[in-house]
C-alpha cells in the first residue's frame, strides 16, 4: 500500500468545513431554478470563472452571493446530503460542520428552516451509512456583536442540535475581542467556542481567540508562527488548528502549496489538522487537500500519520470513540510500505 491509498483508505474526521461552502456550481443552478431566484451567471462555466479570487474579501462577495439560492428547508437538506456523500467518498467518519445563519436570517430566511435541513440530513447519512457528526454555529464577524447576541437567542431552541459556537467572515479588522461578551453568553449555555483567527488576520488575534473568547479550537492559525511566544504556548497547550491549505492557497495567503507553513508547524510539535474549509470555491475536499499537501511538501508517512490522527485528537469526540478510530489509522498505517 503506498502513501497514496493510505491517505484514501484511512478513516478521517473534517473540523473546518463550511456547509454553505460545498454549494457547487451544479447545485447553484439547480437551486436558483427550482426557487426562481436570479444569479449573476449564465452558466455554470461563468461560475467557475468567478471562482478566481485574491483575498478573503473577494471571495467572501461571491459566497454569500451564492448562498441566496437557498431558500427552503429542502434546499439545506440537500446541500448537507451533498456533502455528506463527499464524506462517504473520502471515508470521513466524523464530521464537525459550520454553518452561518445570519447570512440566511439577514434575507428573511427563518432560523429553524436552516437549521432543521441541515440536521435531518447528517441524521439520514448517520443512520444510513455511519457519519457521526457536530453542528457549530459560526458569527458573522463583520457585523457588530449585537446581531450575534439575536441569533444566539434563536439558537437555545435548538440546543440539542448545535453542539458548539464559531467565528468567522471578514477577519480584517474584526478582532476576535469584538466579541468576548457573545462568547461568554454562549460558555455560559454550554455551547462550545472555536474561532476563526490567525488567517489573514495578524498573531494577536489568536491570544484574543484564546484568552478573550476561551476557545477549544484555532481555526487556520497559520500566522502563529510570526510570533514565538504563541508557538510555545500553542505547542504546550496543544489547542488544535484546523488548518485549510488549498483554500489558503486560492485566497492568497500563502503564494503556492511548495510555500505553506504546514511543515513548520508540524514540525514545532503543534496540534496541525487539514481540512477543506469551503471546498465547493478553493477547489478540493478533504482527500484533495491531503494528497496535494504531502505532494507539494513531501510529507512522510508518519507525518500524515500524525496529520489523520490529531484530526480525531482535536475532535469533540468521545475519548473512547477517538481511540476507537485511532488505532484503525495506526492498523492501516502498519501495512504502508514505502
Amino acid at each position: 500500500m503506498n502513501i497514496l491509498e493510505f491517505i484514501k483508505k484511512s478513516p478521517k474526521t473534517e473540523l473546518h468545513l463550511h456547509i454553505e461552502g460545498t454549494l457547487e456550481p451544479e447545485q447553484m443552478f439547480t437551486l436558483a431554478k427550482r426557487n426562481n431566484i436570479e444569479i449573476p451567471f449564465k452558466n455554470i462555466n461563468d461560475v467557475k470563472k468567478a471562482y478566481n479570487f485574491s483575498n478573503l474579501e473577494s471571495f467572501l462577495k461571491i459566497y454569500y452571493e451564492g448562498a441566496k439560492v437557498l431558500i427552503k428547508e429542502q434546499d439545506f437538506f440537500d446541500l448537507t446530503w451533498a456533502y455528506a456523500l463527499k464524506c462517504k467518498e473520502d471515508n470521513i467518519v466524523h464530521a464537525e460542520i459550520f454553518f452561518d445563519p445570519q447570512t440566511h436570517t439577514d434575507r428573511g430566511i427563518n432560523f429553524d428552516i436552516v437549521i432543521n435541513g441541515i440536521y435531518k440530513a447528517l441524521q439520514k447519512a448517520e443512520k444510513e451509512f455511519g457519519l457521526s457528526f457536530k453542528i457549530i454555529m459560526c458569527f458573522l464577524r463583520h457585523l457588530d456583536e449585537e446581531s450575534g447576541f439575536k441569533i444566539l437567542d434563536q439558537a437555545f431552541v435548538h440546543k440539542d442540535k448545535i453542539y458548539g459556537v464559531g467565528l468567522d467572515s471578514s477577519e480584517a479588522g474584526n478582532p476576535p475581542s469584538k466579541f468576548e461578551k457573545l462568547f461568554k453568553k454562549a460558555a455560559e449555555n454550554n455551547f462550545i467556542t472555536v474561532a476563526h483567527a490567525g488567517e489573514e488576520g495578524p498573531p494577536e488575534y489568536i491570544w484574543e481567540a484564546l484568552n478573550l473568547l476561551n476557545v477549544k479550537r484555532i481555526d487556520h492559525g497559520v500566522q502563529c508562527l510570526k510570533d514565538e511566544k504563541l508557538v510555545e504556548e500553542l505547542s504546550k497547550s496543544q489547542i488544535p488548528l484546523t488548518v485549510c491549505p488549498l483554500s489558503n492557497i486560492k485566497l492568497q495567503v500563502f503564494n503556492k502549496l511548495e510555500n505553506h507553513n504546514l511543515w513548520k508547524m508540524l514540525d514545532k510539535k503543534l496540534m496541525v489538522t487539514v481540512n477543506s474549509d469551503d471546498p465547493a470555491y478553493f477547489g478540493g475536499y478533504l482527500n484533495k487537500n491531503l494528497i496535494e499537501v504531502q505532494a507539494a511538501l513531501n510529507l512522510s508517512k508518519d507525518e500524515v500519520k500524525t496529520l489523520l490522527v490529531n484530526s480525531f485528537k482535536s475532535s469533540f469526540l468521545s475519548e473512547e470513540k477517538k481511540k476507537e478510530w485511532i488505532s484503525k489509522i495506526l492498523s492501516i498505517n502498519s501495512l504502508l510500505s514505502i
